[in-house]
């Protein structure tokens, strides 16, 4: 079973929903027992980096996601804002991150002709190499964005996936068991379905 870690921060149906179309269950849940029993941890974000922080902080269920991912080597996927999280802190607060991945969270710098937040498809660079979790994605893999802020870990080979807009950036990042992506995967078609069936498939 898949837990989808709920901390007050929107609407979390349409993950759950994606998960559904590739036959997996999933929970939406702020519940200790399902979490702690959950075989893979999908952690979303959605909106300001700090109130995001701050949740999940409040929620009181950080020990217990860290005793899975980091002594029980639970598979978990950040999404969007949730990926973000996992660095050491967005240049959109002053709430530290979770300090999982030594990476900053940058804002876009102002660029002519394009727009801040960068929002739609965006094509992503696939490595060659293969993680698990891409397989399948071929080298025309596109994926839905809506963010202004990006996330610039400091170590390149945590990164993952790379896409650009205006510069180049970091699109997916991993570490073991830990995996974050930028973009939305529930919102990107038979790309974003391929992505979440590696994750579910235990492919991390």
């Amino acid at each position: 079973m898949i837990a989808i870690v709920d901390y007050d921060i929107g609407n979390l149906a349409a993950v759950s929903n994606m998960l559904r179309r590739i036959g997996y269950d999933s929970v939406i849940t702020a519940d200790p027992e399902m979490i702690a029993s959950a075989e893979k941890l999908i952690l979303p974000g959605n909106g300001h980096f700090d109130t995001c922080m701050r949740n999940i902080r409040a929620s009181g269920l950080l020990p217990l996601i860290e005793r899975r991912v980091f002594h029980e080597r639970v598979p978990l996927l950040g999404i969007c804002v949730g990926a973000q999280m996992l660095g050491i802190g967005s240049e959109e607060g002053a709430e530290p991150g979770l300090g999982w991945f030594d990476m900053k969270v940058r804002r876009f710098p102002r660029m002519e002709g394009l727009r801040v937040p960068h929002m739609g498809w965006n094509e992503v660079v696939v490595p060659e190499t293969g993680h698990p979790l891409v397989q399948g994605l071929g080298n025309d893999a596109r994926f839905y964005f809506v963010h202004s802020y990006y996330f610039e870990p400091d170590d390149s080979i945590d990164v993952l996936l790379k896409a650009e807009y205006g510069i180049e950036f970091a699109a997916g990042i991993a570490r073991g068991n830990v995996v974050g992506v930028q973009f939305h995967p529930e919102k990107s078609h038979r790309f974003g379905k391929q992505l979440l069936l590696n994750f579910a498939e235990g492919r991390t």
